[in-house]
């Protein structure tokens, strides 16, 4: 019977090697698998190394990037495959090396090719992830850990892209509603901008050569006018330097928590804010528990994942609450951030030993609610936007004419 070589590690993560009797590949992947191991490789007796040469006919694919970086589609899609592979017994370098020819990225091909050489040199998956941690975050790095430590790294990267295609869905939605809204007020601005500066001033030299007083509107209208062609270049760098100060000053840390609070107190649109840190926060730590990572860790994880400082501070002290002992429940009602619905569930999860499952609820209420909220904020803010430039319009194209009205009453 033909013997097959194999790397895998264990439940500890610790590096095992060894030789399997049997008769094709996969009935050698499947007995190591049955050992209770993460199967890394698994080769041939008789080949030359215990990696997957790039020229194995079976993935003898031809390259072909269409772009350089790597978006969180590209990330997205290589989970979902490399859960499938190694869900179908695939080994993580086999794995790795068919992803890599399929990959629409160049950086992603050169990131999984050195993911398969650290692999080779002996590190953990993990391990592997964590020497790129502007591509992976920390997220994909205690799910993988989690996984290779339990056994069920296909189960693991199953749970972790279901949560980056959810997390895609929604962020896609959030920015498919607020694209109209942004186009109708820059088109509506543009077109005052134009009467303003090319259409007003038209009517003005005509006006010149009327021996007639301009009414109050039409004076103000032409003066506005006059005020925006003299400085419009001088208030467009100012515009500009304004918000690129304000982005220097909300990329310091007083700065951005000045921002935070102000956003989270504004009327309407800080529930909005709010809603959409608990969503981030609930969906991280129902994916993170629901792999197995322990509370404390899944908590310092969605710490520095929810990219708000406001809430990474809130869930630094419930972490350390946590570690103290102390139920998540109390510390959730402390903080004044959670809505009593949120601190329910959680007390009612940790009761019943389904924490995980209630933050995935909490995650599914949160969800709707931003999707409703964006929902009606474009219903309300079209017929606002339309009504106030239309008014706008309407105010200076009277203020043109009237003259040309009093002209008419003169000649009559």
């Amino acid at each position: 019977m033909p013997k097959f070589y194999y790397i895998a590690r264990n439940r500890a993560g610790v590096k095992e090697t060894g030789v399997e009797e049997a008769l094709t590949q996969e009935d050698a992947v499947v007995k190591v698998q049955a050992k209770g191991l993460v199967v890394v490789n698994v080769i041939p007796e008789g080949s030359e190394s215990l990696g997957y040469s790039s020229t194995d006919n079976s993935v003898k694919v031809k390259f072909k990037p269409k772009h350089g970086r790597i978006t969180s589609e590209d990330l997205m899609l290589f989970c979902r495959q490399l859960s499938t592979l190694i869900g179908a017994g695939v080994t993580i370098l086999m794995s790795l090396e068919i992803i890599s020819k399929q990959v629409a990225s160049r950086k992603l091909y050169d990131v999984s090719m050195d993911l398969k050489k650290n692999m080779e040199a002996g590190l953990s998956f993990h391990e592997a992830l964590a020497a790129h941690p502007k591509i992976f975050s920390d997220l994909w790095i205690n799910l993988v850990e989690s996984g290779e430590a339990s056994g069920n790294l296909a189960v693991v990267l199953s749970r972790l892209a279901a949560y980056l295609e959810k997390e895609a869905e929604f962020r896609n939605k959030v920015i498919s509603a607020l694209v109209y809204p942004a186009i109708l007020t820059l088109v509506g601005f543009g077109a005052l901008l134009f009467l303003s500066l090319k259409i007003i001033p038209s009517f003005a030299e005509i006006f010149k050569s009327f021996d007639i007083s301009l009414p109050w509107l039409t004076q103000m209208l032409i003066s506005v006018s006059n005020f925006l062609r003299k400085n419009f270049i001088v208030l467009f760098l100012l515009s500009g330097a304004v918000i690129f100060i304000f982005q220097k000053y909300i990329q310091t840390k007083p700065g951005r928590l000045n921002f935070e609070k102000f956003q989270f107190k504004l009327p309407v649109f800080g529930e909005f804010f709010l809603a959409f840190n608990i969503e981030k926060f609930s969906s991280e730590m129902s994916t993170l528990l629901e792999s197995g990572v322990p509370i404390l860790y899944a908590l310092e994880i969605s710490g520095r994942s929810v990219n708000n400082l406001i809430m990474a501070d809130i869930i630094s002290k419930i972490k350390d609450d946590v570690r103290e002992g102390k139920p998540m429940r109390d510390s959730l009602e402390h903080s004044g951030f959670f809505e009593p619905m949120v601190i329910q569930m959680v007390s009612i999860g940790e009761e019943i030993g389904e924490l995980p499952q209630m933050f995935k609820r909490i995650n599914s209420f949160y969800q709707e609610y931003c999707n409703t909220f964006l929902a009606r904020f474009i219903s309300m803010f079209e017929p606002f936007v339309l009504i106030f430039i239309g008014g706008v319009i309407g105010v200076m194209v009277v203020g043109m004419f009237l003259p040309i009205f009093e002209l008419a009453k003169i000649s009559g």
